[in-house]
Formats: C-alpha cells, sequence, structure tokens
C-alpha cells in the first residue's frame, strides 16, 4: 500500500500542482452569485484540474524545447518543499470560504452558509478533481497505446501525431456524439414534456375573446405549459380596478405556442389573426412580447404594464423554443431572432396601414434571450418613417451587440454595469435603483430602457475574462456585486461560467430574476406615463412586493 501511494504521489506533477493549487484558491473567492457547497465543490475540482492541467503543459513544452531540468533528487525536494507552501494554502482558503460566500449572501440577504461548508467543499472538489484526472489520464493511455501500434507501419513521430489523433477523435466522438448529444437531446425532450403538461389548476378561459378558448384560433393545448399559465394568470378587469379605484379594461394577451403551426411565419401569421379577433389593435397599446428561451413570459414584467395602463392594453408573443434561456442562448441562439423578427413584420405591417389617430401605441418587450431577440426583430432603418414608441429589454445577455455598442459608447464617468449613453434621448439604463432621470435631455421619437442587475451573470459574462479584467469590476462596483470579488486568469472566466447557468437561483431582484418594482420604473418612462403621481407608482410597488410575499 506504502508502495502503491508513492507510485501514485511521484506521478503528479509538481508544476501542475503549484499552478492547480493557486487555481483552487482562487476559485473559493466570491464571484456574482452566491454557490452551494455543491456547486462551489464541483467548480473548485474543475478549477484544481484546469490549474494541473496548465502545469503540466508548461512542464511538457519546457522538455520539448530542451530547457535545462534540475536534478531528480532536487526535484524531489522542490515537489515536497512546494507540497509544503501548497497545504497551508488550501486550508486558509478553505477556512475562509465561508465568509466570502457570505459577503454575497448578505447583499442579497440570503441567510449565512452553515459552518461545515468548507469540508463538503473540500470533499466533493476532490472527488471531481479525481474523476477528471482519472478522463485525462485514461486518454494519455489510449494516445499511447495508439501511437505505440502505430509505429508498426509509420515512423515515430508520424505515429505519435496519429495516436493523437486516433485519441482526440475517440474522446470527442464521445463527448459531442454520447454526452453532449445525449444530455441535449435528454435536456430538449424534458422541456417539450414540461411544455406539453396540462395544470389541472388552469382552467380553459371561457371568455371567448381569449386565447384559448373555444372561439380562439389558437387551441388552449396548442399554447404550451408557459402560455396557457401566461393567459390564465393574467390581471383581470375587476383586479386592476380595485387597485385604481376607478374603471379599467380587461388586459388581451394573445399566445401562440411552437405546437399552433408547423413553420415560424405560420405562427407569426397566426398570432396576427388572433390579435385582430381578440380586438388587440383597438387598445390604446400594444406590446410585442418576445419570451425566453421555455416560451415564459415574466408576470412581473407584462403584470405591471397593465396595471399602469389600467388595463387598455394589448400583448402578443410567440413561442420559438423549449430550451432554458441559457441553452437556447449556447445552442439555438437564432431561432428566438427569426420568430421574434416574424412576429414584429406582421404585426407591424397590420400597424402601419391603420389610421395613425386610431391604432395603439406600439412597444417591445423581451427577457433574457427575449431582449436579444427582440433587438433584432426590427432594423432601425425600416422603422425610422413609421416609429414604434419605444422597448423595454430586461437582462440582455452577452452576445448581443447592440446591447454592447450601446455599452462601449457610454459617457466615460458611467460605469459599463449602467451606462449614460448621449444625452439619454434614445436610450438610458437602470437597474434596483431607479436610474432613469439622469439623462441630459428629454426623449426622442423611440424610448429604449434597459434593465439590468450588476449581479447577472447572463448580461456580465465575459469570454475576455478568460484573459482580461471585465470592466463592470472597475469601482465604482453596482451594490449588488461583493466587494470581494477578485478578477484572476481562467478562474474567474470559470465562476462566471457557473454563474451563468445557475443565474435564475438568486432572490428578487438580484442575479438573472427581475422584480416587478424595478419593472413599474421602466415601463413609466417607456409609456410616457403622465397619469400616475409618486404615490401611486410607490403603492404599485408596494403591492408587487406583498404579492410575492403572500405566496
Amino acid at each position: 500500500m506504502r508502495h502503491w501511494l508513492l507510485r501514485l504521489w511521484n506521478s503528479f506533477n509538481a508544476i501542475g500542482l503549484l499552478i492547480g493549487t493557486l487555481f483552487f484558491a482562487a476559485s473559493l473567492t466570491p464571484s456574482l452569485l452566491p454557490r452551494t457547497y455543491v456547486m462551489q465543490g464541483l467548480l473548485s475540482g474543475v478549477t484544481l484540474a484546469a490549474g494541473y492541467g496548465l502545469g503540466v503543459f508548461f512542464t511538457a513544452l519546457w522538455i520539448k524545447l530542451e530547457l535545462p531540468r534540475f536534478q531528480p533528487k532536487v526535484r524531489r525536494f522542490l515537489k515536497i518543499t512546494g507540497s509544503s507552501f501548497c497545504i497551508p494554502v488550501l486550508i486558509i482558503f478553505l477556512w475562509r470560504t465561508a465568509e466570502w460566500q457570505n459577503s454575497i449572501r448578505a447583499l442579497m440577504q440570503l441567510e449565512p452558509v452553515e459552518t461545515a461548508h468548507p469540508f463538503y467543499v473540500a470533499i466533493i472538489a476532490s472527488i471531481s478533481f479525481t474523476f477528471l484526472i482519472g478522463i485525462a489520464r485514461l486518454f494519455k493511455w489510449v494516445m499511447h497505446i495508439s501511437s505505440r501500434n502505430a509505429q508498426r507501419f509509420a515512423p515515430k513521430p508520424m505515429a505519435y501525431l496519429l495516436g493523437g489523433f486516433i485519441a482526440v477523435t475517440i474522446f470527442w466522438s464521445a463527448g459531442e456524439g454520447i454526452l453532449f448529444r445525449g444530455a441535449l437531446h435528454l435536456a430538449d425532450s424534458s422541456f417539450r414534456a414540461l411544455d406539453e403538461m396540462m395544470e389541472p389548476d388552469t382552467a380553459q378561459p371561457l371568455d371567448p375573446l381569449k386565447t384559448g378558448s373555444k372561439a380562439s384560433l389558437v387551441a388552449w393545448r396548442d399554447l404550451g405549459r408557459e402560455g396557457r399559465e401566461y393567459i390564465a394568470n393574467a390581471p383581470t378587469q375587476e383586479d386592476i380596478s380595485a387597485f385604481r379605484h376607478q374603471p379599467a379594461l380587461e388586459p388581451i394577451r394573445v399566445y401562440v405556442g411552437l405546437n399552433a403551426a408547423d413553420t415560424v411565419d405560420e405562427r407569426a401569421k397566426l398570432a396576427l389573426k388572433e390579435l385582430i379577433r381578440a380586438g388587440g389593435f383597438e387598445r390604446s397599446s400594444l406590446v410585442v412580447v418576445t419570451p425566453t428561451g421555455t416560451g415564459w413570459v415574466d408576470a412581473e414584467a407584462m403584470d405591471p404594464a397593465e396595471y399602469l395602463l389600467n388595463g387598455d392594453v394589448a400583448s402578443v408573443a410567440v413561442q420559438y423554443s423549449y430550451l432554458a434561456s441559457w441553452l437556447s442562448l449556447l445552442f439555438e441562439p437564432d431561432y428566438g431572432s427569426k420568430t421574434a423578427r416574424a412576429l414584429f413584420r406582421e404585426v407591424y405591417g397590420h400597424w402601419t396601414k391603420l389610421p395613425k389617430d386610431k391604432r395603439p401605441k406600439l412597444y417591445l418587450y423581451g427577457l433574457s434571450l427575449g431582449a436579444l431577440s427582440s433587438e433584432r426583430s426590427a432594423e432601425l432603418f425600416e422603422v425610422i418613417g413609421d416609429p414604434y414608441q419605444g422597448s423595454l429589454l430586461a437582462g440582455p445577455p452577452f452576445p448581443s451587440s447592440v446591447w454592447h455598442a450601446m455599452t462601449e459608447a457610454r459617457n466615460p464617468d458611467s460605469p459599463s454595469w449602467l451606462p449614460v449613453v448621449g444625452d439619454g434621448s434614445y436610450v438610458r439604463f437602470t437597474a434596483q435603483k431607479d436610474a432613469l432621470d439622469h439623462a441630459a435631455a428629454p426623449w426622442g421619437p423611440i424610448r429604449t430602457v434597459y434593465l439590468q442587475y450588476a449581479s447577472d451573470p447572463i448580461v456580465f459574462f465575459e469570454y475576455s475574462s478568460l484573459y482580461s479584467k471585465p470592466t463592470w469590476m472597475d469601482d465604482p462596483r453596482g451594490p449588488d456585486v461583493s466587494p470581494e470579488f477578485r478578477w484572476y486568469p481562467v478562474v474567474t472566466f470559470l465562476q462566471l461560467a457557473l454563474d451563468l447557468a445557475m443565474a435564475t437561483t438568486t432572490p428578487m431582484s438580484y442575479g438573472h430574476v427581475y422584480a416587478g418594482e424595478h419593472y413599474i420604473d421602466g415601463w413609466r418612462e417607456v409609456l410616457d406615463l403622465q397619469d400616475w403621481n409618486t404615490d401611486d407608482l410607490k403603492r404599485l410597488k408596494e403591492k408587487f412586493r406583498a404579492d410575492r410575499g403572500s405566496l
């Protein structure tokens, strides 16, 4: 046993262990979102493996370049010395990990982690590191066997290249063909089954003007799970009237699910027909909604608009995917744009044919991938002759070229997490605290508002964080970003990648979970509301906070 443990110890690369330890320690520091011990352990194990792999690579490169090497005894001494350094570092950083996680949890009003948090992290990190190292050594073994067999008919350099190619092909096929595609297929099947699930507490509407009713052009089942929830849970005329203490209208919501028609264009045309049938163009305002990847439309966004407009509003949405937004963002980002563009083309085309004094004001709304797709639904040159009135885009994802261009063009004295762009006559940004009155000029003909939280990784993830510090980490930072957050090459990229997948696990008002009271500020500007005073707006915000508390 002792001999086996010694062989195992000698098989590890000293430089790899040193770099891996530093990466592991850095991974324990906070990033944008709080992490459970499971997520932290997995992240730290992957980060340790990444650092170890870099150390092995640098060592191999050093040997290939035939640079001077220490004698075996010196290398053993350095390995022991390095280990003596690594162990205290691991202990100190593990001891502080709970404190670092609590620095984020306190900002987001979460309970602190338990005292056993570091112990659990260490165990899970060890298991995940061991697994990844095992995969790496299996790859090395396959490459070695393939190269040795290839030497029977090829020169040694060519045999090594061939062996490497065979190993990469085998592992790539297994990872991409079996694991990746299999996992994606499983996710797609799961989300599809969830979308088709008929909830017993979501009743088909009886009102013939509602989408999904027996008189509707869209069958109740074909709305999908998210569509049925969106239609069934709209605030009623009575709800709005009771809050405003004045007569109100029943909001019109139109939704077309993926199963309602075979193609994107057919679904868009069906949505327009249903919108006309329901009387959507007879309202004072019309909102073209692009859902998230699953087809979800955030009630925290649309309910406030319907209250603010006293129910005199129609909205229309078309589903384009079953997958969660972050999966759609990675694997089918253009599909949502095609649907959003087709829907806008149909609605805008009909809208422009109506008399200007009798048609509704036209607005766009999107959250997450829906925000990205809304941006792409219309080019400015296409609408400049007859512009729509504005758009509210929440949590715009990092691939958004329009959002990125706006952020890059910000005034130098504004932070990248809350930019001020030009005189604010076309676009304004806001967060938890209303910042929409920071403009130097009044609004122009089109009002664009971005709602984004500084702690939202869907917005602020950057591939370049692999090797450079993001500008949103500069001071002053967002109020919901831990002051303990530091940039480390490679490590910060891995931290943000995990945050990206966990973006919707935060409490309301943080991460990628946007609150109705913050939408209220955005809608107030986009809709150009004049009949709401400060006290009424405050009362509406308190209503949404209270409604969440009662769930």
